[in-house]
């Protein structure tokens, strides 16, 4: 009966409304989609094109009709009504069966957005088909996904670098302790690859063009072996294409700003910390999530600097999706409790 009950009202789902990237947990299956937050559409008839990756494959190429955008900007929706369809769509992708209930949703957001904002996520979500929806900031999402004892009463530190935001937090008894969310991630690098290429090559290059050498040769240390590769783009006082070689040094140089940024909020979360919990960081060390936490040599300068062992989540990536799912998967007995408590 259980099985039955299970197919025909069981779909719910947990969503990283990522800034770059969506991903989705569905109940039972585990992470299902992995898909750039892009949506195409037509400006005169307002129609979808593409959603995902065949949109993201249009940036910067689109005819005058149709444009590709992110609707989601520094981790909150800049664009309500293309951010709903977006949902929907990725909703309607990952549901192969029919179910009698719509779904149940359980959504990472940055820690630090505002009640309006939080709104803003709940009604896009309720439009696109849920029928109950449930917010975890991102950073008690990332340590319940990277498998943070959470719960345990040791401090416990992660930093998720994703696209739009950085969150860090230090968690302890199932809660979090300190924060700080701060709007310079990986978009900000891609962006100050950008504006370096500009300056130093007098090279114009698109934002996917700065996000893959990012991926390819980006480190954060000047000093390493340095790599090259090629960059295709516009010269800036000719107009014509041209093509020129970058280093990993180059991009040391470029995100070392923004590299900044987040190291000094870290430290400044750490200023932040109890006592007892800051001795707990030093044998436990601070947990690296997120897709931009994956430029080259950022757990060895984050511990130079800090003075903590530093250590990749697994699949730092995925920590906020399976977060959320961890927690859609214990969402009865969560909200059985706190009736028990009321």
């Amino acid at each position: 009966m259980a099985g039955l009950f299970d197919f025909l009202f069981c779909n719910d789902i947990g969503i990283d409304l990522g800034t770059a990237t969506t991903l989705v947990y569905v109940k039972g299956q585990g992470i299902v989609l992995s898909e750039p937050s892009v949506v195409a559409i037509n400006k005169t008839t307002g129609e979808l094109i593409a959603v995902g990756e065949e949109a993201k494959r249009m940036l910067g190429k689109t005819p005058t009709n149709i444009i590709s955008i992110r609707p989601m900007r520094d981790g909150v929706i800049a664009d309500f009504d293309i951010t709903q369809r977006m949902i929907r769509y990725f909703i309607r992708k990952v549901q192969r069966r029919k179910t009698l209930l719509h779904p149940r949703m359980v959504i990472g957001i940055p820690s630090g957005i505002t009640e309006v904002e939080k709104r803003a996520v709940k009604e896009a979500a309720l439009q696109a088909g849920a029928r109950e929806v449930f917010l975890i900031q991102e950073p008690m999402a990332a340590a319940i996904g990277s498998g943070v004892p959470v719960a345990d009463p040791g401090g416990n530190m992660v930093v998720d670098v994703g696209g739009g935001t950085t969150e860090v937090a230090v968690v302890s008894l199932g809660g979090i302790v300190i924060s700080k969310s701060i709007r310079t991630a990986g978009d900000e690098m891609d962006q100050a690859i950008e504006a370096y290429c500009k300056k130093k090559y007098n090279l114009l290059i698109g934002e996917r063009t700065a996000e893959d050498v990012k991926i390819r040769i980006g480190t954060v240390l000047a000093d390493v072996d340095d790599q090259h590769v090629t960059v295709k783009g516009r010269d800036v006082a000719s107009g014509l294409p041209r093509t020129v070689e970058i280093t990993s040094r180059d991009i040391a140089q470029a995100i070392s700003e923004a590299i900044q940024v987040i190291i000094e909020v870290v430290k400044e979360c750490l200023e932040g910390t109890p006592p007892e919990l800051s001795a707990d960081l030093i044998d436990r060390g601070i947990v690296l999530a997120g897709g931009g936490s994956l430029i080259g040599g950022l757990d060895v300068l984050m511990s130079h600097e800090t003075g903590i062992p530093v250590i990749y989540a697994d699949d730092p990536i995925t920590c906020v999706v399976r977060g959320c799912g961890k927690y859609l998967e214990e969402l009865d007995r969560i909200k059985k409790s706190k009736r028990e408590l009321l």
